[in-house]
């Protein structure tokens, strides 16, 4: 499989003084297009409004930075949901919902939401279509004056200034005094989990953590058919060498930190052996074993897995299949002696996944 897997960062495209858009391109990224998923990144500036709309694919939103308010119009709902939101935040966005998202005016730093989705039933392979509702390129400003009035119960005349009352497009930054509704507390149930917060699904000292969604802590996960997790690994680190072996794609966007990843595909081929850093977003092909190692400031990603349960197996640890497989048909595997096969079962007993630095 002859495809380019190296990282990249995403590129803007829109915005003005209420902040702006990035999205990663299958033209840049190519892997986007293979797995037909999705990738993109809002950044608000304080009073910043990303106007309502909503999109051709399923997606987890997950908040990179800040604090701020997200509406929720669910399909078929009568009421929008108002939702605060804050780091570590991750959402569960299906098809058909739509969205406006709110940085406070007094707010001391931008809200950065990152957005990774499946858009295999989408317009473009590999890149989100996003439809707004108002603005200078809102659904209605395609429609007639007489479409506009008749669905609206509204005059032309009012129609049409109505329509064109929005002159920017996509994000805009309110004036002062303008005031959007307050967040809920029981808007945010069933809507919002924080991975910084949740129970860790795996906690090893000095190693790492994970945080997994899943339909049991995220019903919606189930209707956008995504897994997600947010790892958090220590300064020089390793995660065992693994592989999704339920036919998945791993999706991952590093949050902070920095370290080395290696994925291996076909053929016992190396496909990828870089340096990674906040910011940049990676696929790692089906079946592929992907590793990392964390630098001395420790490495933290978020991904998702194009399944809602994703199940990996590793090759290396506790948990690993080399503990399971018999010793007789592990030595004449590798053709090596009894002796070292005893001497490699003997190691590892103890940890799994992550391995603390010696």
């Amino acid at each position: 499989m002859a495809v380019d897997l190296t990282p990249r960062q995403p590129k803007k495209a829109y915005g003005g003084e209420g902040g702006a858009y990035y999205e990663w391109s299958p033209a840049d990224l190519p892997m986007l297009g293979f797995a037909s998923i999705g990738a993109a990144k809002l950044s608000l500036a304080a009073a910043g409004l990303s106007l309502p709309s909503y999109s051709d694919s399923a997606k987890v939103a997950y908040v990179l930075q800040g604090t701020g308010t997200c509406g929720i119009v669910l399909p078929e709902a009568t009421k929008e949901k108002v939702v605060g939101v804050k780091e570590g935040d991750a959402l569960a966005l299906p098809f058909g919902v739509v969205t406006w998202w709110h940085n406070a005016p007094d707010a001391t730093t931008e809200l950065i939401v990152l957005f990774l989705g499946d858009t295999s039933k989408g317009h473009k392979a590999g890149q989100f279509t996003n439809f707004q509702l108002t603005g200078a390129n809102g659904i209605f400003t395609g429609f007639s004056t007489e479409f506009v009035g008749r669905a609206w119960d509204l005059t032309q005349d009012d129609a049409a200034k109505l329509v064109s009352s929005q002159p920017a497009s996509g994000i805009v930054k309110l004036g002062a005094g303008q005031k959007l509704p307050a967040p809920s507390a029981e808007d945010r149930k069933g809507m919002a989990l924080n991975c910084l917060e949740a129970p860790l699904d795996v906690d090893i000292k000095n190693g790492g953590r994970v945080v997994v969604l899943n339909t049991q802590n995220l019903p919606l996960v189930k209707e956008v058919g995504l897994g997600a997790d947010l790892v958090r690994i220590d300064a020089h680190s390793m995660c065992s060498p693994g592989f999704s072996c339920d036919s998945a794609y791993q999706v991952t966007y590093i949050v902070r930190g920095s370290g080395r990843v290696q994925v291996v595909g076909t053929d016992g081929k190396r496909v990828l052996e870089t340096q990674v850093e906040g910011g940049y977003l990676f696929i790692v092909p089906r079946f592929f074993v992907v590793s990392k190692i964390a630098d001395a400031s420790g490495l933290e990603w978020f991904s998702i897995i194009t399944t809602p349960n994703p199940i990996f197996s590793h090759l290396a640890g506790r948990t690993s299949v080399w503990k399971a497989i018999s010793p007789e048909v592990l030595e004449a595997s590798f053709n090596t002696t009894p002796e070292m096969e005893k001497l490699f079962r003997s190691k590892r007993l103890d940890s799994e996944i992550f391995f603390a630095p010696n």
